[in-house]
C-alpha cells in the first residue's frame, strides 16, 4: 500500500481547514455529555478512601461516612469478611450494617439478603452463633414496604428455618407468629405467615402442629382476604406432608373442599392443584366418593369461567388421569378422555380473516391462553397414552397426535417434539403409527422445533427401526421413504440459519445412522456433505458421523479417498482435520486398517510447511506406532523413525522442536506389539483381531450383497446374504486359539458359480494362513526379500497415497465391486507380514518400481 502524495496528506487550504474546524466541533459535541458525567474534585476526594486501611476498618469507615454505593459493596463483600475475619466482621461490622439498613434503599437491602443468605450456605459461623447475629435482622425487614425486598428476606428466613434448633424456631418464629397471623395485621403480615408456616410443618411432632400450627392454619385458610386463602391453600400440601395421613384426613381435606367452592377463582384453583398433588396421600374411598366428584365439577364448569384456569387443568390432566385411573367407570374414562380431546384443539375451530392488527387485544390474550392450554395437552400426551393403553393408540389418539403434531403454533409443534421419544417408546410395536409425524417435525419450518427433537434422535430411529413388524436389516426402511430425505433437508436448514449449536447437535447424533441405514446409503446421501461441512466450517473440529466400530460403513476404498481429499487439501485446516480422522481411524478400526490406507499419508505430514500441522502429527505420532507390529511392519517403523530423525534435524519452529524432543522420549519408551500374542498386550490384540475380522466380514457381506442383486432369486445366495448379515449384527466371542478362521457357508448349501466357490475357498485359506497380499504391496516386496544388501527405499507417502487413492477406487467402480474380494485378486493381509504374492509380474526386478504401475499390473493381469 503507497503513502498519499505529500499534497493529499497535507491540504491546508480555506476550505480544508473549515472542513477540519467543522470536524473539532462535532468532535466537542460528542464530547460534552461525557465530560458532564465525570466527577467532580470534591466527589472524587469524598469517594477516596486511606489505602494503609484494613478491610474492616475500610468497611467501618464506608458504613458510616461513605455513599449509598460504597455501603452497598461493603454489605455484598459481606460473606468474604465474614471468611476472613468472622469475630471483628460481628462485633464491628455487623452492628453498622443493622443501622444502615434501617434507612436502606431497594437495591441495599436486596444485596444485604443474598449477603446473609451466603454466609448462612458457607457456614462461615455456628449456627446458633448465625441465629443470634443475624435472625433479628432478617426477621424485622420481612414486611418490608417494598414486595420484592420482603420477598428476598422471606426465601433467607425459609432457608434459615431448615437450618435452626426446635427449640430458637419455637421462641423466634412459631410464637411471635400467633401475632402476625391475626385479622388485625396487615395482608402482607399475613402472606408471610402462611408461607412460614408451611415450613415450620416439617420441623416438629404432630403433636405440637395439632396444638399450635393447625389452628392457625384453619384461621387463614377462612381470612376475609382471598388472597391470604389462595396462600395458604397452597401451602396445605406441605402441611398434609407434615402432618400424616390421618390429620390430612380429619383437617387438611374439609379445608381444600370448602375452599374448591370459594367464590374467588384463584381459590378454587389454588384448591383444585393441592389436591391433584396430595392424590397419593389419600385413599380409594375418598378419591372415589369425595375428589372425583369434585374434579369432575371443576372439569365441566372450566370453559364457563376464566381461560386460567383451563391453563392449570390442562397442565395437571395427565397427572389426575394417573392419579384416578383405578376408579374411573368407562364412561368416566370416556369423558375425561373427550375432555383431553377438545383441550387439544382448544381454538382451533375459530377461524377469522382477519388482519391481526384490527383483532381486538382481548382476543389476541384468549388465543395466547389458548396456545397454552395446547402446549400443556402436548406435554400431557404421554401420560394420556398410558391412559388409553398403547394398543388403543390408533383408535382413540392418533388423531389427536397428528393435531399436535401439526399445530400452527411453534410452542405446540416444540413441546410435542420434546415428548416425541416418550411417545415412541410407550407404543413399542406399535411405533410404526407415527412414522409420518416424525417426518413432519424433521421438516418443520421452525428450527426449535427440530432442535427439540434430535435430542433423542438417535434413540426415535432405533425404535423405528427395531420395533415395527419387520426388524430386518434391509427392510429397516421399507416403511420412512422419507427419512433420509428429511434428515438432509434438516441439516441443511440448520447450516443456512444463524443456529450454529443447532446444527451441531444435528452433526453429532448423526452418528447413529450407521446403525438405521445403510453403507451405501451414508456414502452417497451423508458422507460427502460431512467432508464439505469439514472443509468449509472451521469450528466443526471433528467428523461427526464418525461410526463406531462394527457399522456396515466399513468401505475401505471410500473411507481412504475421501480422507485423502482432507490430507492433500490446500488448507492447512483440511490437513488438520485429516489428523483427526486419522485418530478416529486408530480408535475405531483395526491396526491393520490404519497402516494399509492411513500410516503413510499421515507420516507424510511431517513435511507440511504449516508448524501447527506438524505439531498436531507430533502429538499423533505415539498413536501411529502402536499400530505397528513387528516384525510385519519392519519397514513401516524405519519410515517413521526416519520421518522423526528428519523433524529432529530440520525442524525450525522451536515450538514444534520441542514437542518433537518430547515425542521422541515416549516413542523409545513405547513397547511394540509382536505379530504373535503377547500375554501384556493379549487383550488389546484380541480386540485388534476381533476388529479385523468383523471388517473382512462386512467387506464380505457388501460382496455377497452385490451378488444377491445380480443373482436374484435364488434361495443360496439368499442363505449366505442372511447368515453374514448375522454375523456382523452380532459380535461373536474370539476363541483363544489363533489363528481365527471366517465362518463360511453351511456345508449343506450348494455353490452358487464357480467363481463365488473359488472365492471362498480363497478367503478360508487365506484366514488359516494369516497371509494375504497387502494392498501396498511395495512394502510388502521389500519385506519378503531375503537379502538386505539390496534393499531398495520405498516410494515417498505422498506418491503411494495419491496412485493408492485413485487406482483403488477406480478399481471399485470399473469391477461394480470391491478390489479386496474379486475372485481373481488375493485379499488383503490382516497380518501385514511377509504374504508370498500371486502374481507373477509382481516379483523379481519388478520390486524396484514404483507402486503405481504395480497396481496397474495388477489390474491389467487379473
Amino acid at each position: 500500500m503507497h503513502p498519499p502524495p505529500l499534497a493529499a496528506a497535507m491540504d491546508f487550504s480555506q476550505n480544508s481547514l473549515f472542513g477540519y474546524m467543522e470536524d473539532l466541533q462535532e468532535l466537542t459535541i460528542i464530547e460534552r455529555p461525557v465530560r458532564r458525567s465525570l466527577k467532580t474534585p470534591e466527589e472524587i476526594e469524598r469517594l477516596t478512601v486511606d489505602e494503609d486501611l484494613s478491610d474492616i476498618e475500610r468497611a467501618v469507615y464506608l458504613l458510616s461516612a461513605g455513599q449509598d454505593i460504597q455501603g452497598t459493596s461493603v454489605i455484598a463483600n459481606l460473606p468474604f469478611l465474614m471468611r476472613q475475619n468472622p469475630a471483628e466482621t460481628l462485633r464491628r461490622v455487623l452492628p453498622k450494617v443493622r443501622e444502615v439498613l434501617h434507612v436502606a434503599g431497594v437495591e441495599m437491602q436486596l444485596t444485604a439478603a443474598v449477603s446473609f443468605l451466603t454466609i448462612l450456605q458457607e457456614e462461615s459461623v455456628s449456627i446458633h452463633t448465625y441465629a443470634h447475629s443475624f435472625l433479628q435482622v432478617i426477621l424485622l425487614h420481612l414486611e418490608h414496604r417494598d414486595t420484592g425486598v420482603s420477598n428476598a428476606w422471606l426465601e433467607t428466613l425459609l432457608s434459615v428455618i431448615e437450618v435452626l434448633p426446635k427449640e430458637t424456631l419455637r421462641h423466634e418464629i412459631l410464637n411471635p407468629l400467633v401475632s402476625k397471623a391475626q385479622l388485625s395485621q396487615t395482608v402482607q403480615s399475613r402472606l408471610v405467615s402462611c408461607k412460614i408456616l408451611g415450613k415450620l410443618t416439617n420441623k416438629f411432632d404432630a403433636h405440637t402442629i395439632k396444638r399450635e400450627i393447625l389452628p392457625l392454619v384453619k384461621s387463614l385458610c377462612q381470612d376475609v382476604e382471598y388472597e391470604v386463602r389462595s396462600c395458604m391453600c397452597r401451602q396445605l400440601e406441605n402441611i398434609a406432608q407434615g402432618v400424616g395421613t390421618e390429620l390430612t384426613k380429619s383437617v387438611v381435606l374439609p379445608e381444600l373442599i370448602e375452599l374448591s367452592r370459594d367464590e374467588g377463582s384463584s381459590v378454587r384453583l389454588a384448591a383444585f392443584e393441592t389436591l391433584v398433588n396430595l392424590l397419593d396421600i389419600f385413599d380409594t374411598d375418598d378419591r372415589s366418593q369425595t375428589i372425583l366428584p369434585l374434579v369432575k365439577s371443576f372439569c365441566e364448569k372450566s370453559f364457563k369461567a376464566d381461560e386460567s384456569i383451563l391453563i392449570s387443568l390442562s397442565f395437571h390432566l395427565g397427572k389426575l388421569c394417573h392419579g384416578l385411573y383405578g376408579i374411573f367407570t368407562p364412561d368416566q374414562h370416556l369423558r375425561f378422555l373427550e375432555f383431553y380431546k377438545k383441550l387439544c384443539t382448544l381454538g382451533l375451530q375459530e377461524e377469522n380473516g382477519h388482519n391481526e392488527n384490527q383483532i381486538p387485544p382481548q382476543i389476541l390474550e384468549q388465543e395466547k391462553k389458548y396456545i397454552s392450554v395446547r402446549k400443556n395437552c402436548a406435554y400431557n400426551f404421554p401420560a394420556m397414552t398410558v391412559f388409553v393403553d398403547p394398543k388403543n393408540f390408533h383408535m382413540e389418539l392418533y388423531s389427536t397426535f397428528f393435531c399436535l403434531c401439526h399445530d400452527p403454533e411453534v410452542p405446540v409443534r416444540y413441546t410435542i417434539a420434546i415428548c416425541f421419544y416418550e411417545v415412541s417408546k410407550l407404543l413399542n410395536s406399535g411405533v410404526y403409527l407415527i412414522h409420518k409425524e416424525l417426518i413432519t417435525l424433521l421438516q418443520d419450518e421452525s428450527l426449535e422445533v427440530l432442535d427439540a427433537l434430535i435430542d433423542h434422535l438417535p434413540e426415535i430411529l432405533e425404535l423405528m427401526s427395531t420395533g415395527g413388524e419387520s426388524s430386518v436389516q434391509e427392510n429397516k426402511l421399507s416403511s420412512l421413504p422419507d427419512l433420509i430425505p428429511a434428515l438432509t433437508a434438516a441439516e441443511q436448514r440448520a447450516a443456512a440459519s444463524l443456529k450454529w449449536r443447532t446444527h451441531e447437535k444435528l452433526l453429532q447424533k448423526y452418528a447413529c445412522l450407521p446403525q438405521i441405514i445403510s453403507s451405501d446409503q451414508i456414502y452417497y446421501r451423508f458422507l460427502q456433505r460431512m467432508f464439505t461441512i469439514m472443509m468449509t466450517n472451521s469450528g466443526y473440529v471433528r467428523d461427526k458421523v464418525t461410526p463406531k466400530h462394527g457399522c456396515p460403513t466399513m468401505d475401505a476404498l471410500k473411507l481412504e479417498s475421501k480422507a485423502g481429499e482432507l490430507g492433500q487439501g490446500k488448507s492447512y485446516w483440511n490437513r488438520l482435520r485429516f489428523l483427526d480422522t486419522c485418530e478416529f481411524i486408530i480408535e475405531i478400526f483395526s491396526k491393520s486398517f490404519f497402516c494399509k490406507y492411513f500410516f503413510l499419508p499421515a507420516i507424510e505430514l511431517t513435511h507440511d510447511p504449516v508448524a501447527n500441522v506438524r505439531m498436531k502429527l507430533c502429538y499423533l505420532l505415539p498413536k501411529v506406532k502402536s499400530t505397528l507390529k513387528i516384525p510385519a511392519d519392519k519397514l513401516l517403523l524405519q519410515q517413521l523413525e526416519m520421518c522423526v530423525r528428519k523433524l529432529l534435524c530440520q525442524e525450525k519452529d522451536k515450538d514444534v522442536l520441542a514437542i518433537v524432543k518430547r515425542t521422541v522420549l515416549e516413542l523409545d519408551r513405547m513397547e511394540m506389539s509382536m505379530d504373535a500374542f503377547q500375554k501384556k498386550f493379549y487383550e488389546k490384540d484380541l480386540l485388534d483381531q476381533e476388529k479385523e475380522r468383523e471388517e473382512l466380514l462386512l467387506l464380505e457381506m457388501e460382496q455377497l450383497e452385490k451378488e444377491k442383486q445380480q443373482n436374484d432369486g435364488k434361495p443360496v445366495s439368499d442363505k449366505t446374504f442372511e447368515k453374514k448379515r448375522r454375523d456382523t449384527k452380532t459380535p461373536t466371542t474370539l476363541p483363544k486359539s489363533i489363528p481365527i478362521s471366517v465362518p463360511g457357508p453351511s456345508s449343506g448349501t450348494p455353490p452358487t458359480s464357480k467363481e463365488i466357490k473359488k472365492s471362498k475357498l480363497i478367503r478360508s485359506q487365506s484366514f488359516n494362513n494369516q497371509a494375504f497380499h497387502a494392498k501396498y504391496g511395495n512394502l510388502d516386496k521389500c519385506a519378503s526379500k531375503s537379502s538386505a544388501a539390496t534393499y531398495t527405499p520405498p516410494v515417498s507417502a505422498k506418491t503411494s497415497m495419491i496412485s493408492l487413492t485413485d487406482d483403488s477406487f477406480r478399481t471399485r467402480n470399473a469391477n461394480n465391486a470391491p478390489t479386496s474380494f474379486s475372485p481373481n485378486i488375493p485379499l488383503p493381509s490382516t497380518s501385514r507380514g511377509t504374504g508370498n504374492s500371486a502374481d507373477p509380474k509382481s516379483s523379481g526386478s519388478k520390486d524396484a518400481q514404483p507402486r503405481k504401475a504395480t497396481l496397474k499390473s495388477r489390474k491389467s493381469n487379473p
